[in-house]
Parts: C-alpha cells; sequence; structure tokens
C-alpha cells in the first residue's frame, strides 16, 4: 500500500501521515525532513556543504537520523525551502524518497509519504493520494503553539509571515512546484480535530483496500 500526502505548511499532514502509517503498518517518511536535514548541513557545516558531502550524507542517511529537532528551528525550514529548489539536491532527495516508497523494511505492509509533490511527482503511481490544507491563519497559530512549546522566542506575526512567504516559495517554484491535482482527495483540517481529519482519511483508504 502506497500513501502519499501533499499539502502546505503546518496544516496537519505530518500527524495525520503519523496515524495512517501506524494504523495500516506502514513505513513513514516527512520527506520535507530530508530537505529540512540538508539545509541544517548547510547552516552548521558551511565549509562542507557540497554536492559530494551531500550525496554521501544522503547515501547513509536513515529514517532516525530526521528525528534532530534541530530539524524543527523556523531558520532550517526557510533555508530548506530554498535548497528545495536545487535541481541537483532535489535528484539525491527524490532517490532517498523513491527508496523509501516501494523499498520500506519487510516489516511494513507499505509506505506513506507525506511533502509537495509526493503524489504529483515522486509516487505517481500511489494507491491512495490525499491533499490535506487548512486555513493559513489556522496553520500559523499551530506553528507558533509548536515553537511556544519549544521556548523559541518569536511572535505569532513572524510565524504567519514566514508560512505565508513558505506557500509562495512552494507553489510557484519551477521544480515541482505544490499542486492538488485531480486524483488528490482533499481533507481541510482546517476546523475539524485531529481525530475526525483522521476519520475522513481511514473511510477513502479503507474503500480503496475493499475494492
Amino acid at each position: 500500500l502506497k500513501v502519499t500526502i501533499d499539502s502546505p505548511a503546518a496544516a496537519g499532514a505530518g500527524t495525520q501521515a503519523k496515524l495512517i502509517a501506524k494504523h495500516y503498518n506502514l513505513l513513514h517518511l516527512d520527506t520535507g525532513r530530508v530537505y529540512r536535514y540538508v539545509a541544517n548541513i548547510k547552516i552548521s557545516e558551511p565549509s562542507k556543504y557540497n554536492y559530494k558531502y551531500i550525496k554521501k550524507k544522503i547515501d547513509n542517511l536513515k529514517i532516525k537520523d530526521l528525528q534532530n529537532k534541530k530539524l524543527l528551528s523556523d531558520k532550517v525550514a526557510t533555508t530548506a525551502s530554498i535548497i528545495a529548489k536545487d535541481k541537483k539536491i532535489r535528484k539525491l532527495v527524490h532517490a532517498f524518497q523513491l527508496q523509501c516508497a516501494y523499498n520500506p523494511p519487510k516489516k511494513y505492509s507499505g509506505s506513506c509519504l507525506d511533502g509537495r509533490d509526493i503524489g504529483s511527482v515522486v509516487v505517481v503511481d500511489a494507491d491512495i493520494k490525499l491533499f490535506i490544507t487548512a486555513n493559513i491563519k489556522v496553520r500559523a497559530m499551530r506553528r507558533y503553539k509548536e515553537l511556544k512549546a519549544k521556548n523559541t522566542k518569536i511572535s505569532y506575526q513572524e510565524v504567519l509571515k514566514s508560512i505565508k512567504n513558505r506557500d509562495k516559495s512552494d507553489k510557484n517554484r519551477k521544480i515541482s512546484p505544490l499542486i492538488k491535482t485531480k486524483e488528490m482527495y482533499l481533507i481541510n483540517c482546517s476546523s475539524d480535530p485531529i481525530s475526525t481529519c483522521f476519520k475522513k482519511i481511514r473511510k477513502i483508504i479503507d474503500r480503496k483496500i475493499n475494492t
């Protein structure tokens, strides 16, 4: 079973992807974390940041390496959005994503990948393609609360501005922009609780599995 989720930043896709992965025993990959991983190298090891070094790091990348809390900072997110426009870096990340999508470890029943271009570009033959979204102010407040919980010094307005910039960058980039294709199921998580959104998704997946 291959499930893809495309979404703008802070729409709740990551939360739903984890629930889907757990419920259906799928390997979960937050694909944006791979770009954040590369962005963190650019920020923390600028002298080593080159194609050869990044290729070596991604060739040896493990899912657990993407759990580093440093990857959640706003600076890393902004840098990741810029890096995502680099064709050579995208090719490396793309290869890692394909490996996770099509060759998950045998203990899993499939894969669930979330990101910006997963159903539209990376896993075009996915069994289920979802597009999760939410109102921009709702998304900004969620991200603001996340950052405040980590004692990050940032204002709601700064987060809102950052997300607006991310949306603009993700939707307008020439390579793999964020789009909703016609075969993607639209899930709006602006007002529904997490559990209600997940029930909607489960209905879609179960209907597909049982047909």
